[in-house]
């Protein structure tokens, strides 16, 4: 199934929708050894992303994705089931990224996030940040990538 933006902005969450303590889970991503190596390819064309041969030969042991497609697949599952329910704005920074697992073909992933502080925009009072603890896992229910982002949203009552 292709992805719809139109599909998400039916539903807004604003600021003040958002409580910290909320988790979700969601997603599933099926990794495949076609995608893994076109995406290394491309933008980390390192032997271990692209050579099954040279991958055996590696720490890894075998082919392995990029940790910058992992969190490329992370964002997209984040876009399809979560922020595009929110009256997003755009990220703010990403911090505390840390590559946890290889992930490897034949994987699937999926997310847990949670709301772990929000505030009010100092300079514009028409948005908010919301940071967000996020864990990638694998079908194993192991970590495979953690990071926290702080996103802007918009806020319903910008004077209150």
């Amino acid at each position: 199934m292709l992805f719809s933006l139109t599909s998400v902005l039916t539903t807004q969450r604003y600021f003040e929708d958002i409580e910290v303590g909320t988790t979700e889970e969601f997603g599933e991503y099926h990794v495949t050894k076609a995608e893994i190596t076109e995406f290394a390819e491309q933008y980390d064309p390192q032997p271990f992303h692209t050579d099954e041969e040279a991958a055996e030969e590696s720490a890894f042991g075998e082919l392995v994705a990029s940790g910058w497609h992992t969190a490329a697949m992370s964002m997209r599952m984040l876009v399809e089931n979560y922020l595009g329910e929110q009256a997003g704005m755009g990220g703010r920074s990403a911090d505390e990224l840390r590559w946890e697992r290889p992930v490897k073909p034949g994987d699937t992933l999926s997310l847990r996030t949670e709301v772990v502080d929000k505030h009010r925009s100092e300079s514009d009072p028409h948005r908010g940040y919301v940071d967000n603890y996020i864990e990638v896992l694998n079908q194993n229910d192991e970590v495979v990538l953690s990071y926290t982002v702080t996103g802007m949203v918009k806020r319903r009552n910008p004077g209150e």
